[in-house]
């Protein structure tokens, strides 16, 4: 069976084709819209979407779908859709080489994948000495002095944008609020001015002597990370657009090579209204927007992209072989330092397929992730689920394609699970321990070696979340992009944590972490000093007039 991607279609066609063939359409993966709205503040409260009520923005939006090849152009014949077929055996030139074998016509062998061990070198953190480990220097390796300058300037230039004074916000300043915002994360009260409030139950002392609440609201107003005068309608993203390729760049900058790196999305909360904002139904959180992110086990964030759709980037080779799901995926692992060091990648079914894990296999790299039953090529003679569903818990059934080099292993724990892998084979099996509901005992369970090695390194984007997810920053904003722009803050809060305690070999917690920036970024004598400043100006007027 080939598998299809048909493009150039709208949601309304794609809707259309896969009502006429159900079985035979696969996926349909929908571009986001369009936002309507360009302006900062959010358009109004959440409401839940119904896929039979879609608007008619929405149904004229971009759509792609993924189907069996023998029956997409019956398909498209009796809808009468001229659309191009862009079949996943194409031969468009992408920077890593690839070449595509066919899967149908793949040889099954009984054995066992020999695990080939490459030499990585061991990663050094002595460079992060050099700062003194001091937890504001490694938050600035990723905010650095660039990222501070960009937002004054464009702060600065939002405020004229406007017709409003300059707000002469100073780096200190900028800085002061910043850490307001950290301090928010594990400090939270119900909303951002309760911190000023005369109250003791409320009043939060260190940010009363450092900043007024008025000068918090007025930076909070203006601070902005891209001029409104230069508008991307290509892409969605473009008020955060200079302030995420700077944070991106630092985030791979200061990347110390690691064997294991996961690839999974994450979400960041929003409940507003946005082209770019997803539903994931079963997640923790279920609505905002979609990050692809590789991490390390330890869930430092080596690079993202925020999910828009169409990427403003040209990538249609990639989207054409491997999906718009993998495309992402591909870019990030060509932005990778050392591209040449043998990474290994641990992903979920999302991304899974055979002809991604032939592309990292010939260009070096490892996969192993789970896959879904329909991407598993059909001649592939594996016990079906319903058969091994009849076995006893723990076993296990596996073929090798020798020719191409991936294993797939389907093992029976709680429910079926299959795995596919190019490194990690069935052997050494271990043991974990089970619980048996209907004999009221742990027992031993056998587990294939890859199933094992997949459960030990692909938690590292799960990790991420917690992390951040702790100490999330709490005030909120009106601005669509105000949750980004903390989850960013957050992120590399994160990154650094980790450097620092890789560095150092200890177990700091983050907590102690975030409150030497908040107290490093909250000087109780900048509120003194801006006020000295306010009262000059206030004489000099008062002399000049």
């Amino acid at each position: 069976m080939f598998i299809c991607f048909r493009g150039g279609l709208t949601v309304q066609e794609a809707l259309e084709i896969a009502y006429a063939d159900q079985e035979n359409v696969r996926d349909i993966y929908i571009t986001p819209p369009d936002p309507h709205v360009l302006t900062d503040e959010d358009s109004g409260d959440e409401i839940e979407l119904d896929p039979n009520n879609f608007t008619g923005r929405q149904l004229r939006a971009e759509a792609e779908l993924k189907c069996k090849n023998s029956d997409a152009e019956e398909i498209a014949e009796s809808l009468a859709l001229d659309r191009p077929l862009i079949e996943s055996q194409c031969s468009n030139e992408v920077p890593l080489t690839y070449n595509f074998s066919n899967i149908r016509n793949m040889e099954w062998t009984d054995g066992d994948l020999v695990e080939q061990e490459k030499h990585f070198p061991v990663g050094d953190y002595s460079a992060f000495v050099l700062c003194e480990l001091s937890a504001c220097d490694l938050f600035e390796l990723f905010f650095d002095d660039s990222v501070f300058d960009l937002l004054l300037e464009e702060t600065r230039r939002y405020a004229l944008f406007l017709n409003s004074p300059d707000p002469k916000v100073t780096k200190e300043e900028l800085k002061c609020f910043i850490g307001i915002l950290i301090l928010s994360g594990y400090n939270e009260l119900p909303g951002k001015k309760c911190y000023w409030d005369s109250g003791n139950d409320m009043k939060n002392a260190a940010v009363v002597n450092a900043m007024r609440r008025d000068r918090f609201i007025q930076i909070m107003r203006f601070i902005h990370c891209a001029d409104n005068n230069k508008i991307d309608k290509k892409d969605k993203l473009w008020k955060l657009r200079p302030l995420l390729d700077k944070i991106q760049i630092n985030f791979v900058k200061h990347f110390v090579p690691q064997r294991h790196i996961d690839y999974d999305e994450s979400m960041i909360k929003y409940y507003g209204r946005h082209g770019c904002k997803q539903f994931i139904r079963g997640k923790p959180i279920r609505f905002g927007y979609k990050v692809w992110s590789m991490n390390t086990k330890e869930g430092y964030l080596v690079n993202f992209e925020v999910y828009q759709g169409k990427c403003i980037v040209d990538n249609s080779a990639h989207d054409t072989k491997f999906g718009k799901a993998s495309a992402p995926f591909i870019r990030i692992v060509e932005n990778l330092p050392e591209k040449k060091l043998p990474y290994q990648f641990y992903v979920d079914n999302l991304f899974s397929s055979v002809p991604l894990f032939e592309f990292f296999s010939q260009n070096g790299y490892a996969c192993t992730g789970t896959f879904r039953d329909n991407r598993i090529p059909k001649n592939c003679p594996l016990k079906a689920k319903d058969q091994l569903k009849k076995q006893s818990r723990g076993t296990f059934d596996s073929i090798i394609a020798k020719d191409v080099g991936i294993i797939f292993v389907r093992w029976l724990d709680n429910s079926v699970v299959t795995v596919g892998s190019t490194l990690h084979g069935v052997h050494p099996i271990n043991n974990v321990k089970r619980y048996f509901q209907a004999e009221k005992k742990i027992v031993s369970v056998a587990r294939p070696n890859l199933i094992g090695q997949y459960n030990n390194y692909m938690g590292g984007t799960d990790q991420m979340d917690q992390n951040i997810g702790k100490y999330r920053i709490s005030i909120r904003g009106k601005k669509w992009w105000w949750c980004i722009f903390t989850w960013l803050i957050d992120a590399a809060i994160n990154n650094a944590w980790i450097l620092y305690r890789k560095a150092t070999n200890s177990h700091s917690d983050q907590l102690s972490f975030r409150r030497e920036i908040a107290h490093t970024y909250i000087p109780p004598s900048l509120r003194c000093a801006t006020e000295s400043w306010r009262k000059t100006i206030y004489f000099k007027k008062q002399h000049f007039l």
